[in-house]
Formats: structure tokens, C-alpha cells, sequence
């Protein structure tokens, strides 16, 4: 852990040190129709993939898939009301919802936001358009770690504070499925299996998420995000508020959740500086593992999890005259560990804890459309050879 925040809090340091004044908040599609001045307005995003993972020993298939085409609408009812809406088909037939709220401006610095709504966690989870990000999939973290696409059903506030250079949300939202009949969350997956995603969703107790982002250098945007809380589980329906026993039961199928979120980006010119941290507590792990055991045999999520990565990458055709394209090349370095720490007579798994090199190109051929290829290593500490895989595809949005 310790390791990580260094690294990022210097990558933050070292941009911060030669910026310039008078940055700009990023925007994701979602921002940019909030900022449209039509009464309908349509935006959307795809990316299509080829991944090839590659052996010495081994021939192994590639696999061809239009990973995500995403239509995006909103609606403005008037100069402070609107709506937003995401829909998503994932590998041409899983359909989902992936936004869908109500906005309302009361004041300048203060909005209204409720429905179903983004987890304000890290960089990629509300900036997940493949142009926005290097690489052809997005970061090992924040699949691990913060489980994007992250969102659930809440409301709150959000808004821009122009004077300080800050944007910040807030909002009550509902957690995670831990239990609904078997054990949903573990050490290999972490939460990703508990992302109830609005889908007919339950809550037993509310959670609380937050970011603040600091836009107030040139280039530079920096985020704190935090989110608290405990998971859902079904337990507790439906039992006598007298019933200490069955109380004692669900608590056991609980486990709570403090999660914490530092991130970095900086571009001056051809160069993109990015770098970002997760650190998650995890309590009631052991009483958990054991309730949801399985044939006798325990379960293995971890008490606590952890994840970094730090990136570069610089746009060589950024001083070529007469020029749109954009050619840049990256490479980005991870580490995460859903074993980081744990509870009671758990031994750690050294398979969950991996690091990634992540080195490749993208060619943008106009603004929202950019193809993509790259060579991934990964590797456990439980394995001296990493796993290879080298990946292409096209991100688009508009």
C-alpha cells in the first residue's frame, strides 16, 4: 500500500510543480449533453475488440467481439431540469441501463441528481468511453478493485464551485448484493459480482459515496473519492425486529465496506501523465467467509484490497504541421492485490496479487475515433511466467 501512494502522490507532486494556472474540468458524454442547449440531445460510444492471448506452449483462440455499443439521451424539460439516460448492449446481446437519472439545478454550485447513477470512483468508472482512456480494455483496477461499470439507484447533489476550482458529488446510494441466498462477493472477483445495477435491486441498509476534483491548475485535475457503507443482503427481510437470533444471522452475511480513491491526470502539450489508487476495508470478512461457505469448504474474501497503476504517454505527431491525426504511444504499470490483507485463519493467496505492464498505440483518425492495439504482461505472484496477450480494436464516441 504504502509503495503505491508514494508513487502517485509524487506523480501529483511532479505535474504540480510545472503546471500553469487555469485548468479545465474534464467532461464525460453525459456532462457534455447536460451542457447542450437543445431540447433532445444524442451521444453514444462503442468499442469493438480483438483479444489474442499468446504461449509458447499453447495455441490458444482469439476472440473477436463488439464489446459495447452504448446510445446515450437526454432530455431538457427546461433551462434547470433534464434527464439522462444510458443504454448499453454488451457483446451484442446483454442489454442493460447503465444511467438513468433526473438532474435539477437549484443554484449555480448546486444540482439535484437522482436515479440511477455512476459510482463517483476514480477516473475510468465515469470516464469509461474508449477514446478517453489508453489501451483497448480498461485498467486491471478497475475491474478488480472499483468494479466499472459501477453504478446503483440514489440521489444527491453535485455541482461546480467555479471560485475554488472544484467539482463535487454526493449521494445515498444502494450497496452492494453480499447475499441474496449464497455468498456473491470473494477473494478472486472482489465485489464485482455484488454490482446490482438497478436490476430489480435490494437494499437492507443505505451507503454514502463522494468525490471532490480539483481543476484549478492548467492540465491538472486531481480526485479524493471515498465510498462507505455495508452490503445488502436479503436476510433481513421479512424477520422479527425482536429476533436477536435471526438478527445475528444476517449480520453475518454483511460485510462493510470503506473505500478510499486518490487519482491524477495531467496533460501539457504531447504528454498525458495518469496515475490512480484504491485502497478498500473490508470488515465482518471472517464471520462472512464462514457463513457462506461452501460443501464445508470457506470462503476467501479478503479484509482488505488494494490497487495503483501509473501511466504515460505522449502524442508524437503533436508538432507535425498540418496534421489531425494524433499517434500515441503508452505504457502503464499495475499492481493490485484483493489479498492484501485478511481475516482470521485465511492464508493469503499469492495468485490474487498481480502486477500488469500494459504497452501499446492509439491512432486517432478524428476526434471520437481511434483505433487501438497493445501487448499486455501480467503476472501473480503465485506464477514465475506472466500471461501474455496482445489486443487491437476501434473506440468511438460522439
Amino acid at each position: 500500500m504504502r509503495k503505491g501512494l508514494v508513487l502517485l502522490v509524487a506523480l501529483c507532486v511532479s505535474v504540480a510543480t510545472i503546471a500553469q494556472t487555469d485548468g479545465n474540468v474534464h467532461q464525460n458524454i453525459a456532462d457534455k449533453l447536460l451542457g447542450s442547449d437543445s431540447k433532445l440531445s444524442i451521444g453514444g460510444y462503442a468499442q469493438i475488440d480483438y483479444n489474442q492471448p499468446f504461449s509458447k506452449d499453447v495455441r490458444q483462440n482469439g476472440v473477436l467481439d463488439v464489446h459495447r455499443l452504448v446510445m446515450l439521451f437526454a432530455y431538457q424539460f427546461n433551462n434547470r431540469t433534464q434527464f439522462v439516460t444510458e443504454i448499453e448492449y454488451e457483446h451484442v446481446q446483454e442489454l442493460y441501463v447503465e444511467q438513468a437519472f433526473l438532474q435539477h439545478k437549484f443554484l449555480p454550485w448546486l444540482n439535484f441528481r437522482g436515479g440511477l447513477l455512476l459510482i463517483p470512483m476514480g477516473i475510468i468508472n465515469e470516464y469509461h468511453e474508449p477514446p478517453t482512456y489508453n489501451g483497448v480494455e480498461r485498467p486491471f483496477i478497475d475491474n478488480v478493485i472499483a468494479p466499472t461499470t459501477w453504478r446503483e439507484l440514489g440521489a444527491g447533489f453535485t455541482g461546480t464551485v467555479l471560485p475554488a476550482s472544484l467539482k463535487y458529488q454526493v449521494y445515498v446510494v444502494n450497496g452492494f448484493n453480499g447475499y441474496n441466498g449464497a455468498g456473491r462477493l470473494n477473494g478472486r472477483n472482489g465485489l464485482r459480482s455484488g454490482r446490482q445495477k438497478g436490476a430489480e435491486s435490494y437494499i437492507s441498509s443505505p451507503n454514502f459515496s463522494a468525490k471532490v476534483e480539483y481543476y484549478g491548475i492548467r492540465g491538472l485535475n486531481l480526485g479524493l473519492s471515498g465510498y462507505f457503507g455495508d452490503t445488502q443482503s436479503t436476510l433481513y427481510n421479512g424477520i422479527p425486529k425482536e429476533d436477536d437470533n435471526a438478527i445475528a444471522r444476517s449480520d453475518s452475511s454483511v460485510v462493510g465496506i470503506s473505500m478510499i480513491g486518490l487519482d491524477a491526470r495531467y496533460n501539457t502539450g504531447a504528454l498525458q501523465l495518469k496515475g490512480q489508487f484504491y485502497y478498500m476495508m473490508l470488515s465482518n470478512t471472517q464471520a462472512y467467509n464462514q457463513f457462506t461457505a461452501v460443501n464445508g469448504t470457506p470462503n476467501n474474501l479478503g479484509s482488505a484490497m488494494m490497487g495503483y497503476y501509473l501511466e504515460g504517454a505522449y502524442n508524437v505527431l503533436k508538432h507535425v504541421p498540418s496534421t489531425s491525426y494524433e499517434l500515441t504511444p503508452f505504457v502503464r504499470y499495475e499492481r493490485f492485490n484483493t489479498h492484501q490483507q485478511v481475516a482470521g485463519n485465511l492464508a493469503k493467496n499469492k495468485a490474487f496479487e498481480k502486477s500488469a505492464v500494459v504497452a501499446g498505440l492509439g491512432w486517432t483518425l478524428a476526434p471520437g475515433a481511434v483505433l487501438k492495439a497493445d501487448i499486455q504482461w501480467v503476472k501473480s505472484e503465485a506464477d514465475s511466467k506472466a500471461a501474455k496477450a496482445f489486443n487491437a480494436g476501434i473506440g468511438i464516441m460522439f
